[in-house]
């Protein structure tokens, strides 16, 4: 596995850029190029910044520099029978651990394994100046750094250049199980809701033309009981989830508007959802819409939701659900302490910012 520190070098074009108050265009792999807003700027490559600083499969903590790709990581964890809990989504074999930190999102495991930001142990990165800043540790003890840390996850890049990631991850199932069942969308939801009051060892639950698909993860007796009790049929295994994680399922192969919508998980089909994948036991949907993204956004937020122009955008309806006064206030003064010349990644979520 390569090693190499370039943070001296990331830290020397951080601060000439911001003495000529020149944009950066912050650039991993460009897995994930697609999500958010475009940025103008000089680019600034990460990717050469990797390799493992420590590991310690005792204590369920691994850290590592921000470019290190995922797939070895995943490989180490695995030799140990760990792995990375909320199964970040890739969409390329080159992503890189910096770039799931900064986008946030997490695979069909999440609402099982847990989200980036619930990981997330602390982080070291250059702010707008080029200074490195260190917060949170190894433990999960450290609540101030924690939290800050936590403002990392999502931020793409906004706040800072990870340079290092320090995250919890926990041991691998023994056995898992994928099982189909033949059901319209209200009676998957109904038992899905059946199964979340139950101590089912559910790690992915997904709908997708009138078929719900099931995973569970576990011991051995327990997945046997629970694949009993459910029924149906042996499902499509390994392959599917990870074409859902990095969205490969012919769903996906639409160059329309994909929206996608995060709605409390019992929330009935809304009328925006015209074709859609329901995702996390129905809090995730990927939703194609012959509505206006002003109706999407309005219906959503009803239900206590948010929705994200996440693909095939047309460069002018906002990705991110609009700031609301208090949230955009804060937003600011974040961006101000942290990238006071708003050189890194500047508009990347929202325009103003």
């Amino acid at each position: 596995m390569a090693d190499h520190d370039i943070s001296g070098d990331l830290s020397g074009q951080v601060r000439d850029a911001a003495e000529r108050r020149q944009a950066l265009r912050l650039v991993g792999h460009g897995s994930k190029a697609f999500y958010g807003h475009a940025v103008s700027g000089e680019v600034l490559e990460l990717a050469g910044h990797r390799g493992i600083v420590s590991y310690e499969p005792t204590e369920l903590v691994l850290t590592a520099r921000a470019g290190t790709p995922v797939p070895e990581i995943e490989s180490l964890l695995a030799g140990n029978g760990q792995m990375l809990a909320f199964e970040p989504p890739g969409f390329a074999e080159t992503a890189t651990l910096g770039g799931a930190i900064a986008c946030g999102l997490g695979g069909p495991r999440r609402p099982w394994g847990g989200a980036p930001r619930d990981l997330l142990l602390g982080v070291s990165l250059l702010d707008g100046r080029g200074r490195v800043l260190r917060f949170g540790g190894e433990v999960m003890k450290n609540v101030a750094g924690y939290d800050l840390s936590r403002l990392m996850a999502g931020a793409l890049g906004t706040l800072g250049v990870l340079l290092e990631v320090s995250i919890k991850v926990l041991p691998a199932p023994k056995v898992e199980r994928s099982l189909t069942l033949a059901l319209p969308r209200d009676r998957a939801m109904a038992l899905m809701r059946e199964l979340a009051r139950q101590p089912a060892p559910l790690s992915a639950a997904c709908h997708l033309d009138d078929r719900l698909h099931l995973r569970l993860s576990g011991n051995a007796s327990s997945v046997a009981a629970w694949e009993k009790q459910i029924g149906g049929e042996g499902g499509a295994g390994h392959e599917f989830w990870r074409d859902l994680r990095d969205q490969r399922l012919p769903y996906f192969d639409s160059q329309r508007p994909l929206w996608r919508l995060s709605v409390p998980p019992a929330t009935p089909r809304l009328d925006c959802e015209q074709e859609v994948l329901t995702d996390w036991a129905g809090a995730q949907r990927w939703v194609y819409s012959r509505c206006s993204s002003t109706d999407i956004r309005a219906e959503v937020a009803k239900v206590g939701g948010h929705a994200i122009l996440f693909r095939h955008g047309d460069g002018k309806t906002p990705v991110f659900h609009p700031l609301d006064p208090v949230r955009e206030r804060l937003q600011r003064g974040l961006k101000q302490v942290f990238d006071p010349h708003r050189i890194l990644n500047p508009g990347r979520q929202h325009p103003a910012l």
